[in-house]
């Protein structure tokens, strides 16, 4: 084996050439680096709000969810599926149905309204209502009960109303 003055980084060697991903001095080569940075950063943002436990969502955050309805629509005039009595929607308060995809808050007594419960700032799921607020716990972005409107955190837009109807003491989607 002979060696030769050079940088320190090309050092000859026996071998004939070197190994796949690797410069001569068995270092990994700039390629192989910027590709496995660019796997790891795919697996981070793929991670970022979701999860195994279903708390992120890869769909459209600003896709709106319906129309509110600012007063209770009373006697059956359609209405879907039933989410809650109105006794469990607490007054300046709400309830988040994560199954359903909804937040029903009762701003003022006897006043139901629903917002996606999607956050418009990466579509992660709000988490509680509390204080005149809907919450959502991936970067603290808050709503308004009263409106759907952004109190706080880098939230662009409002929440988007859903439809819901208030039969007699019962609250249904749709």
């Amino acid at each position: 084996m002979t060696v030769t003055q050079q940088p320190q980084h090309l050092v000859e060697s026996t071998e004939a050439e070197p190994e796949a991903g690797t410069q001569w001095c068995g270092c990994p080569s700039r390629r192989a680096v910027v590709s496995a940075v660019g796997v790891v950063g795919l697996a981070v943002a793929l991670t970022a709000c979701g999860g195994s436990d279903g708390g992120g969502d890869s769909g459209d955050p600003q896709e709106p969810a319906g129309q509110a309805s600012d007063q209770p629509t009373e006697g059956g005039a359609g209405g879907g599926e039933e989410l809650a009595k109105t006794a469990d929607i607490p007054e300046g308060g709400g309830t988040v149905f994560k199954d359903k995809g909804v937040v029903v808050v009762q701003p003022t007594a006897g006043q139901f309204k629903a917002y996606s419960s999607k956050c418009t700032h990466a579509g992660c799921a709000v988490k509680d209502v509390a204080d005149g607020t809907i919450n959502c716990p991936c970067h603290n972005s808050k709503f308004s009960i009263e409106d759907g409107s952004v109190k706080g955190g880098p939230a662009p837009k409002p929440l988007p109303a859903a439809q819901i109807t208030v039969d007699g003491d019962t609250i249904k989607l749709g």
